[in-house]
Formats: structure tokens, sequence, C-alpha cells
């Protein structure tokens, strides 16, 4: 089977399972291909609906978990988007296709390094990788529309809450280590109204050194 195969059966499974729903997200997905942001070693698995190392503790997201949290976001082409935790820049690409501007916060160097030329060769202009402190969010480029972040926070930074727009939205697997919750929040004045969704695990959300 080859890789092309390989993605368009993921995706499938993907619509059989309700985890992609929405032809422009399903689009999106077809569009990117996943085996650019994992290492070598581990691209005749970049199809399988599993997290992969990717470097330095650091794993690229399942693939079920993008489409979920991807049609969680509810993407629009006019949105602003920050993510926190670029990681090796595969959700960024995806969400590259379905928003207008995508700022994204990587706390390694080498991952940042490595997604700005992955992000490069595909092509993907409307991403800008930004190397620092995810909790501190990126003021500069703020308000956002819409806020998402790939690794698990025990609470919400504030910082972030503060640079999402009034009636924007949020997602973020939210609790301890080892088992966290999906959540969404929609932000009403200052505060954000959270729902949960279901239980999830991702790496820890690390905070840069002073």
């Amino acid at each position: 089977m080859t890789l092309k195969e390989a993605r368009e059966r993921l995706i499938r499974n993907l619509i059989e399972k309700k985890f992609l729903k929405t032809e422009k997200v399903i689009q999106a997905v077809r569009e990117v291909p996943r085996e650019l942001f994992v290492p070598e070693k581990f691209k005749k698995f970049a199809y399988a609906d599993n997290p992969l190392p990717i470097g330095i503790g650091q794993t690229i997201s399942a693939p079920h978990m993008v489409a979920v949290m991807t049609e969680l976001l509810e993407p629009k082409k006019t949105d602003k988007v920050l993510e926190i935790g670029a990681g090796s820049g595969y959700h960024a690409a995806i969400l590259s296709k379905l928003v207008k501007m995508v700022y994204t916060i990587e706390l390694e160097h080498d991952l940042v390094i490595s997604a700005r030329k992955v992000l490069q060769k595909c092509g993907c202009k409307n991403v800008e990788i930004i190397e620092g402190d995810g909790n501190e969010g990126y003021e500069q480029a703020a308000p956002y529309d819409k806020i998402i972040i790939t690794c698990a926070a025990q609470e919400i930074p504030k910082r972030l809450v503060a640079q999402l727009k009034d009636g924007g939205r949020f997602v973020a697997p939210l609790g301890g280590t080892f088992v966290q919750e999906l959540v969404v929040g929609t932000k009403k004045g200052e505060e954000l109204i959270l729902e949960t969704h279901f239980n999830c695990v991702f790496v820890p959300m690390r905070k840069g050194k002073k």
C-alpha cells in the first residue's frame, strides 16, 4: 500500500468514526502529507492512527485527535489562530488550509527549525512559528479569533484568555500529567465558558526558563 492509499484509508476510517465531519477539514487532512512531519524511521507509520515520537520527548498527535480538535475549533477562512505547541508543525499545516493566519509557538529550538523547513516545503505561507513560552501567548498579533493548545495544560493561562477576542473559541486538553479532559471554551467578557468533551492524553505543557 502506498502512503497516498494509506492516507485515504485513514480518512475513510476517521469519517466512519465521526472524528472527521466537515468537508473542508476532510480536504485539509487530505492535502497535508503527514509523512513529512515525522522522523524518517517512522514514515511507514505516518497514517496509523497513533501519536508518533518527533524527538526531545515530544510527539505528533494521533490523526483522530488532530481531526477532533480541528472540528471543535470551527475554523473559518477569516480567522487568525494562535496555536500553543507547534511540535512538528503538522497541526499548523492543517489549520493553514482552513484559516487566514496561524501563529504557533514552540519552546524547543530544534523543533522550531525543523517545523519551519517542513512548512516551507509544504507551501504553508500563512503560518508563523514563534520560538518561546506558550504560556505567554503572542501579544504582538493579538487578539485572536481562535486559540488551540496541543499540549496538556493544568490550567488555562490567563494571558491566553486575554489574547482571545470576545466571542472567540478555545480548544485545549486540560488536566494533570497522565490524563486530561478535552475542553472547548467560548469567551464571554473576560471569562471562558467551558464545556468538556472526553478524556485524552497529551505531553505536558512546559514553561520557558526565565
